[in-house]
């Protein structure tokens, strides 16, 4: 059995310190194995820099996904094409700068496969992710049983049709995107543990991370209002995935919530 950690959107610099001082104990009590993060907004709430993404990488991150925000920083349109930890949506169409899904080797040396998809419902228009998920999954056959989606999506029908779509052929399904962490997490019919979102690390006292005021305003007034990652104390939104590395079948799902 392998044992992989996913945390939930990272938003701004209390989200990346959220991941420092929670990390190294999960690792060590959890006895994980692989560490996945999504990135989209951990440099000021708005994509990532390479500064950013090596802070992380430096806290014990050892994969990060992106979403819809990847291009918000531009300097990471030649980063990534170097850094084969960071994926984007794998559904950009083909030309986009990076890689959508890589093989990774934990540390008992078993290959673990990362995907990463956008939705489409309310979410810019990409490539199909199921076809593109069919596509990947092909790619992998032969080179890693264990495989871990995330779906940086809106909709959480659309997460949960993609779910059930490729139950038993992959290991877990992770929503990304909606910043709050939702309570169906479960291991579906196949073998395929799943939940709609992993949720936030990032600013608690916030609408989804952005200064509360801020968001508030721009609901009263509907006139374009620049966002601000909000301040204060943080929380720390995971989820624990036990796996057969034989089979790539999954055996445990449990949510991590923690609050400073």
């Amino acid at each position: 059995m392998i044992r992989l950690l996913m945390i939930g959107d990272v938003v701004g610099r209390l989200g990346r310190r959220a991941v420092k001082e929670n990390l190294p104990g999960l690792v060590r009590d959890e006895q994980i194995d692989l560490v996945i993060a999504n990135g989209e907004n951990a440099a000021g709430g708005n994509g990532i820099t390479r500064e950013v993404a090596l802070e992380l990488f430096a806290a014990g991150v050892e994969v990060i996904t992106m979403g819809n925000h990847v291009w918000n920083k531009k300097e990471i349109i030649n980063y990534i094409d170097r850094e084969n930890r960071v994926i984007r949506p794998a559904n950009y169409p083909p030309g986009a700068p990076g890689a959508g899904f890589g093989r990774f080797q934990t540390r008992k040396g078993v290959i673990v496969g990362v995907v990463n998809l956008s939705g489409r419902v309310f979410m810019p228009d990409m490539d199909c992710p199921f076809r593109c998920a069919d596509a990947i999954l092909e790619a992998f056959k032969g080179k890693s049983s264990v495989i871990l989606l995330d779906f940086h999506a809106e909709a959480t029908s659309e997460k949960a049709a993609m779910a059930y779509y490729l139950d038993g052929r992959i290991s877990a399904v992770c929503g990304t995107h909606t910043h709050v962490q939702t309570a169906d997490e479960r291991i579906l019919e196949k073998g395929t543990a799943f939940i709609t979102d992993v949720g936030m690390t990032g600013p608690q006292d916030s609408v989804i991370g952005v200064k509360k005021e801020l968001v508030i305003e721009k609901f009263l007034t509907q006139m374009p209002r620049k966002f601000e990652v909000a301040s204060g104390l943080y929380q720390f939104n995971a989820v624990v995935i036990d796996v057969d590395q034989e089979s790539g079948r999954a055996l445990n799902i449990k949510r991590i919530q923690n609050y400073e």
